[in-house]
């Protein structure tokens, strides 16, 4: 009996530490449990405590818990063994060897801008999430004084021709949000190296499970933790991962000296999550694919951007850097805004609201939801109109939401038919 709880330890041992060969599954729901630092628990315990006992002034406790990082346990805000256990789990789901969790996405977000200084110049997506945008241009560009162009970021060329002597990152989503557009980050990060640039990318459309940018040559990966990871639309948090020693040295003293850090019980609850993330996202992405294959054929469709359909313009390079097409589409509705709102409001079972990436479907407006912050201007030099709904697939059975979709779709077309004869009147 002894001997069958420590071959059970060292089993957890081995799946906890980097560098392991097993399945993201495996890794999943073991990665950052270690049993004998926490009690012989198997689930790591949330650990309220702000504050931390010293045996000797200046000697930490918690030296020798993988959860602290090497850092031991001081003060929560610099170290917490609950969210310690955490970032070790995203580390091991994103591949990285660094994670820093942060309370919430933009927290992350504005944590890289943070490793920047002052006439330091970023290039950046034209088709980025509204509330990156809107800190880029509102908050960190006039109070910083760092530099943002936005671009299209699908020719290469271009890009390089764009960087220059004070060009210190390139921020990206690959796929965007909400145009769903993929873009080359190999390609990217080759020319970002050869520049001596650092390499962004927002991942949270896809999630670790489907795409690991720091494997196709990222710096640093961002994700906001509320949408697939966490998965269930009760967790505000964001997560910043890196293979950079110094990189990752700056992300533990942003969270340490501006503070801005999640809480042990939405660190449990993040992890808790992750262990079913690949679960979710291979029944979310199943659904997403019944879905984009009725969206695409309706006549009151413009068109759809899926990356798991042959007609998505960035097909090929989407199976070479993916595990699979995810569950977001971005839909362009015949008819404007009218048609739009008659096809969100017919939705029974997809709720109208912002966020994405949880069990439950969501579609949104982004002209009018979640990117108000860009330029209207701006945002239709890119397609991003009010035509344009997103929407996040949830793991509720097919059948019914096909029947959702095709109801709303029915009574957009009729708004869409209504519409033009008043127009001929």
């Amino acid at each position: 009996m002894i001997y069958a709880a420590f071959i059970l330890i060292a089993f957890v041992q081995l799946i906890a530490a980097s560098g392991n060969n097993f399945h993201f599954a495996t890794n999943a729901v073991h990665s950052g449990v270690d049993p004998e630092h926490h009690g012989y628990a198997v689930v790591p315990p949330i650990n309220m405590a702000t504050t931390y006992i010293q045996a000797y002034p200046g000697l930490k406790p918690g030296l020798d818990d993988p959860s602290s990082w090497g850092l031991g346990y001081f003060y929560s805000r610099q170290n917490n063994p609950t969210r310690g256990a955490l970032e070790r789990a995203l580390a091991s789901a994103e591949g990285a060897k660094y994670a820093s969790a942060f309370s919430s996405g933009m927290a992350a977000i504005t944590s890289v801008t943070q490793i920047l200084k002052s006439g330091d110049h970023v290039l950046t997506s034209n088709d980025l999430y509204g509330g990156t945008t809107g800190v880029f241009r509102q908050i960190v560009s006039p109070n910083t004084g760092i530099d943002f162009t936005f671009m299209s970021m699908e020719n290469l060329e271009a890009i390089e021709k764009a960087i220059t002597p004070k060009t210190k990152l390139i921020w990206l989503e690959s796929p965007t949000n909400p145009l769903l557009q993929s873009f080359d980050i190999r390609g990217i990060a080759k020319i970002a190296k050869k520049h001596n640039v650092l390499l962004a990318v927002d991942g949270t459309f896809m999630s670790p499970y489907l795409q690991r940018p720091l494997e196709l040559g990222a710096d640093i990966v961002v994700h906001s933790i509320t949408k697939w990871i966490g998965g269930h639309s009760d967790v505000i948090m964001g997560c910043c991962m890196t293979n950079n020693d110094d990189i990752g040295k700056k992300f533990r003293a942003l969270q340490n000296f501006v503070g801005a850090v999640p809480g042990p019980f939405d660190c449990y609850m993040a992890m808790r999550g992750l262990k079913t993330l690949n679960l979710r996202m291979d029944a979310c992405q199943k659904n997403a694919m019944a879905l984009a294959k009725l969206i695409e054929k309706h006549e009151v469709v413009e068109r759809v951007n899926y990356p798991g359909l042959p007609s998505y313009p960035q097909y090929e390079l989407a199976k070479s850097q993916m595990k699979g097409p995810g569950a977001m589409m971005a839909m362009h509705i015949k008819g404007g805004l009218p048609v739009a709102a008659k096809f969100l409001q017919s939705l029974k079972i997809f709720g109208l609201a912002v966020s994405l990436g949880a069990v439950e479907s969501l579609a949104c407006s982004p002209a009018l939801m979640t990117h108000t912050a860009v330029p209207r201007a701006d945002r239709e030099a890119i397609g991003l109109t009010d035509s344009l709904i997103r929407i996040s697939v949830g793991s509720e059975h097919v059948d019914d939401l096909v029947n959702d979709v095709q109801h709303a779709l029915d009574e957009a077309l009729a708004e869409f038919k209504k519409l033009q004869q008043q127009e001929k009147k």
